[in-house]
């Protein structure tokens, strides 16, 4: 049986999903080239809670949770259909974790920001789950082990956030890179690429540069439940590879062999 590949998605400013550019391009070729999932499991940066919750409506909303944009990102809807039997299986593969199903939450632009360019006609259904900020690193990659069987269910898990990310020390009128930001981007790429996931979840040991790169870690915890879907073995394909002022846009796939080439 062929497993759904998993992907994490630098998703940067929510103005990528209404701008024409490389990143949201990549986002657009992605979803061109990968197979057509049945659902997408999201575990987005901008959903944090206590205690693990997932969506479970029907019809959920779709979210602006960001201020001082122009009006056009404002009049976005992204309106996938939820999946309430996926937020039950998710809610089972984790179980004994306690999981609020949550029927009222919608999509927070973590989400729809990367989605629209992928699949701009909405129609794929989505469940999201929250990151719980109560869990360590080591307890969040544990969750997103125990979502590997999803990828047998034509299930596509996307992590969205940024291996970097540090708006304090972004200047957006100098999209250069300082030289931590850039040091820590090949870092985390070489220790994914090599498999070392334990270094990756400790990464409080790795130093100023993780430091300053992970900042307040809400960005970089999806990409701990994308790496604990991998099955041993499994190529890793980088894409979208940028980092812009203190934030990294690099995405990657896992399973998905055709874009190694």
């Amino acid at each position: 049986m062929t497993k759904t590949p998993v992907l994490f998605l630098g998703h940067g400013s929510p103005m990528n999903a209404i701008e024409d550019n490389p990143w949201s391009r990549g986002w657009r070729a992605i979803g061109a080239r990968l197979p057509r999932p049945k659902a997408v499991l999201m575990i987005s940066a901008h959903w944090e809670t206590q205690g693990v919750a997932v969506t479970a409506g029907e019809h959920p909303e779709t979210i602006h949770d960001f201020g001082g944009f122009p009006q056009a990102l404002f009049d976005v809807r992204y309106p996938a259909p939820g999946d309430p039997a996926l937020a039950q299986r998710v809610a089972g593969l984790l179980s004994p974790e306690p999981v609020t199903l949550d029927a009222a939450r919608g999509f927070d632009h973590g989400a729809w920001s990367v989605l629209r360019p992928m699949y701009p006609d909405a129609d794929i259904p989505m469940v999201q789950l929250s990151l719980d900020r109560t869990k360590t690193p080591h307890q969040h990659y544990e969750l997103g082990r125990r979502l590997r069987p999803l990828r047998d269910e034509g299930v596509l898990i996307v992590g969205s956030g940024d291996i970097v990310h540090n708006l304090r020390a972004a200047d957006f009128r100098r999209p250069e890179a300082p030289a931590w930001a850039d040091r820590f981007n090949v870092t985390a790429k070489q220790l994914i690429e090599s498999g070392q996931h334990d270094r990756l979840i400790d990464y409080a040991a790795l130093g100023d540069d993780a430091a300053l790169s992970i900042n307040s870690a809400e960005h970089y915890l999806p990409l701990l439940y994308v790496l604990a879907a991998q099955e041993p073995g499994e190529r890793v394909s980088f894409f979208n590879d940028d980092v812009f002022a203190a934030i990294s846009m690099t995405s990657l796939a896992i399973g998905a062999e055709e874009l190694a080439a």
